[in-house]
């Protein structure tokens, strides 16, 4: 029987098809891309139509040469890589790699793709094999050859002006020059004061509702329209006295729709905001479900493909939609006919459907027991997206009051009661300040012309508020909206930033750091059009036209290339190191009476004397670029010369230093480690001290370090291992295992749970996996023990008796 020979990317993807397709099938996988551009100069000859000099991954080399043994025995190659440009490049590359002829006879070359691991999607898919679309391959190729020309031209340029190991990136640099602007706008911001005046009121029941002060003299009142305190009291003054009464009365029925399907870039947002998902972590977990993953009936790929912009949905999954929704709600929570979406954001692709479960009728609740805690999450999130989009609009009761306070004020008062919830009974979509829930109200009964009580009138201080800085989900919707890159490349855009130290995120927030601002500033100032967010936005459209075979791929890249490489030549000789790593300031140097310069170093920005190397006076800058707090004195006394301690300020935090600096150089921590009244079981001579390491963590040590180095990252107690005797054992404390005491020597399997985990719901696992499990946990306890200072969670005990 011929043999049919199919490439996926990946091995779980790889298994799940093989169970559809049955024999005469034999599904390998690629293990991603197979070839890229060397990572060195040279790789495009920019000389001879900017030709690119592939090679074969290493880590690929294995692949392909058990790809070419299964080529040579197959009668017939089927690739079936992503259906985004990725993959049909990957398809590409494949065939390259291998050195198959598309048109040749043995093996028949055929391309395929499906949206969704199904077995109907893969039989559909099957029956309609075509070429490689070598429209698509050119846009990824053109779009590879850009990313490394500025890449390995602009990087370079970065070493010899700031400093080496920096890099730049055609799309990456823009995202960082939003991060940056924003943050100097925060820091430029103004804030402007006003006032506003709440009333509390009361009908004749006595049924007490808040109306804000809305007009005055029948113009309404603007945000700045009360700017102090003073104008407040004035008005409070005028009020005190008025006859409040219902002048108006207004109802109206308001109407809500439900959010679109998700995309790849509304995955990532929402993820974010409900999940707390970095854009990282939100593709590797939808990838999984993608692929597939082991269910009651069998292995299934659980979600459509997660690489969309398009927000349609099949007739099947409307259909499926609308069963689902009767039986969990009843008809009136379903459409008579399907609700369709226009896609809003900029070169949005719609080849394909959105973001979707492959059978809506697979509900989370029913797939608990197989999903991992964020599968499960993740996939919660999808379904209820999905169903939700194909829900009854919600209807509110819209209520607004204006109300009479004497001849000359007005107030309003507002309210609003849902009627019907919907979509809302299922899902509402998340927003960037985290106010998911629709505000709601009920005010009393009341009729024109009624005689209202005040009750009390508040007058309340408010200050403008600069922008927020950007979230992972902020950054991605305003990259898509510029239409900068594509939205399955933020995720890796946003971590190289912070990888390259360019901005630290904290609680989801990105602020940029010292070099970070340098590296914008420079980009800004001397390559702007290429980080301009139109020219970039540009570009994408002109990737996307090469993509549908209206422009060539060379000629573009061509036009980019060109003045690029004449700017950077110019710039090169133009700009000198001192003029973006030096910033003048009207401070003077204490020592040599000469300028001090705010210079860009290792740990950031910081002062220095422009008498270097003469002098070589430096100061501390905190974090808005002024001189850091100076130090000062404390209580404790220097314990080498007996000096009084500053508090000072240095780049992991507080410490003391001794005032008698040069001469003594003594250095403590502010935080002095506490005591644990045990003796260390190593040299049993020091005590067990609980101390803090740069980055903040609690960890435990001898005090006699650097001569004993015994130190845990758990807290040590002073009962002796009932097993082997160590003098001490440690108290472990994680969700997964509960609390644990056990012995901390690593050829000691002693362990007592004091407090056991909180239940769940038992995960179906096979036999294999639970070996598999057992070697794990075993290989990572013999590495924790070698390293007691690193110690990972391990399970002892318990995991031997599972296996």
């Amino acid at each position: 029987m011929a043999q049919s020979l199919v490439i996926v990317e990946s091995p779980a993807k790889a298994k799940t098809i093989e169970k559809f397709l049955g024999k005469g099938y034999k599904v390998l996988a690629s293990y991603g891309h197979v070839r890229a551009l060397p990572s060195k100069q040279g790789s495009v000859d920019t000389d001879n139509n900017f030709n690119p000099k592939y090679h074969v991954l290493p880590e690929s080399s294995k692949h392909i040469s058990t790809l070419k043994k299964e080529v040579a025995k197959s009668d017939e190659l089927i690739l079936a890589t992503d259906l985004d440009r990725e993959g049909e490049a990957i398809a590409w590359h494949l065939l390259e790699a291998l050195g198959i002829d598309e048109k040749g006879d043995k093996p028949k070359v055929k391309r395929v793709t499906f949206h969704e691991i199904t077995k109907p999607a893969i039989d559909e898919a099957m029956a309609h094999p075509r070429e490689i679309a070598r429209n698509l391959v050119d846009a990824q190729q053109a779009r590879s050859i850009l990313d490394y020309l500025v890449g390995f031209n602009l990087s370079p340029f970065l070493w010899k002006k700031i400093r080496y190991g920096l890099s730049a990136g055609r799309v990456q640099s823009v995202a960082l020059r939003l991060i940056v602007e924003r943050e100097e706008e925060i820091e430029a911001f103004k804030p402007r004061e006003y006032w506003s005046i709440e009333a509390l009121l009361a009908n004749a029941a006595d049924s007490q509702f808040t109306a804000k002060l809305h007009a005055a003299e029948d113009k309404k009142l603007g945000k700045f329209a009360i700017e102090n305190e003073e104008q407040a009291k004035a008005i409070l003054g005028e009020l005190e006295q008025a006859d409040f009464s219902v002048s108006s009365l207004e109802k109206k029925e308001r109407k809500r729709n439900p959010a679109a399907p998700f995309t790849t870039s509304t995955l990532q947002q929402e993820a974010s905001r409900k999940l707390g998902f970095s854009a990282r972590k939100t593709m590797s977990v939808a990838q999984k479900l993608y692929e597939g993953v082991e269910v009651n009936d069998g292995t299934h790929g659980l979600i459509t493909y997660m690489r969309t912009d398009s927000v349609a949905l099949s007739d099947v999954a409307t259909s499926e939609a609308r069963e689902v929704i009767c039986k969990l709600y009843d008809e009136s929570y379903a459409l008579a006919k399907p609700r369709t979406f226009k896609n809003k954001s900029k070169n949005a692709q719609e080849a394909h459907e959105a973001i979707r479960p492959t059978s809506i009728a697979r509900t989370p609740a029913q797939l608990k027991p197989y999903l991992s805690s964020d599968q499960l999450r993740l996939y919660e999130l999808i379904w209820k997206r999905t169903v939700a989009s194909q829900m009854a609009q919600a209807i509110f009761d819209a209520t607004t009051v204006d109300i009479a306070a004497g001849d000359k004020y007005s107030f309003r008062a507002t309210g609003q009661v849902i009627r019907f919830p919907g979509f809302m009974a299922l899902y509402i979509e998340g927003t960037d300040n985290g106010d998911d829930e629709n505000k709601e109200g009920l005010l009393p009964p009341l009729n024109e012309g009624e005689k209202l009580k005040n009750e009390q009138l508040s007058p309340e201080q408010h200050f403008t508020q600069p922008p927020p800085r950007f979230t992972e989900a902020s950054l991605v919707k305003t990259m898509e909206e510029y239409g900068i890159g594509r939205p399955s490349t933020y995720a890796s855009i946003m971590n190289t930033l912070v990888t390259r130290k360019y901005v630290r995120l904290e609680k989801r927030t990105f602020f940029p750091e010292d070099t970070g601002r340098v590296v914008a500033k420079l980009l800004v100032e001397h390559f702007s059009q290429y980080v301009d967010y139109d020219f970039t936005a540009e570009l994408e459209e002109d990737l996307d036209a090469i993509s549908r075979g209206e422009k060539a791929w060379i000629p573009q890249v061509k036009q980019f290339w060109d003045p690029f490489i004449a700017l950077l030549h110019r710039k090169d000789k133009e700009v000198s190191k001192a003029d973006v790593t030096t910033e003048k300031t009207d401070k003077i140097c204490p020592e040599c009476g000469k300028e001090l310069v705010i210079k860009l170093g290792r740990s950031g920005r910081f002062l220095a004397c422009s008498g270097f190397p003469d002098c070589r006076h430096t100061e501390p800058l905190n974090g808005d670029g002024e001189p850091a707090e100076e130090p000062v004195m404390s209580d404790e006394k220097c314990e080498k010369c007996g000096e009084g301690m500053l508090i000072k300020t240095g780049r992991y935090g507080k410490f003391l230093a001794c005032s008698g600096y040069p001469k003594c150089k003594n250095i403590q921590p502010l935080e002095k480690p506490k005591s644990l009244n045990i003796t260390c079981p190593q040299c049993n001579e020091g005590e067990m001290m609980e101390k803090k390491s740069r980055y903040g963590k609690i960890f435990y040590s001898c005090n006699r370090y650097p001569k004993c180095k015994y130190a845990l990252w758990n807290e040590p107690k002073a009962e002796p291992c009932p097993k082997c005797n160590w003098p001490l054992t440690e108290i472990k404390v994680t969700k997964r295992w509960g609390t644990v005491q056990r012995c901390p020597q690593e050829d000691c399997d002693w362990e007592n749970v004091l407090i056991p985990p909180e239940k769940k719901a038992p995960a179906k696992k096979t036999a294999t996996k639970k070996k598999t499990t057992a070697k794990k946990t075993t290989a990572s306890k013999t590495a924790a023990k070698k390293a007691p200072a690193k110690k990972t969670i391990t399970r002892k005990k318990v995991e031997k008796k599972d296996a």
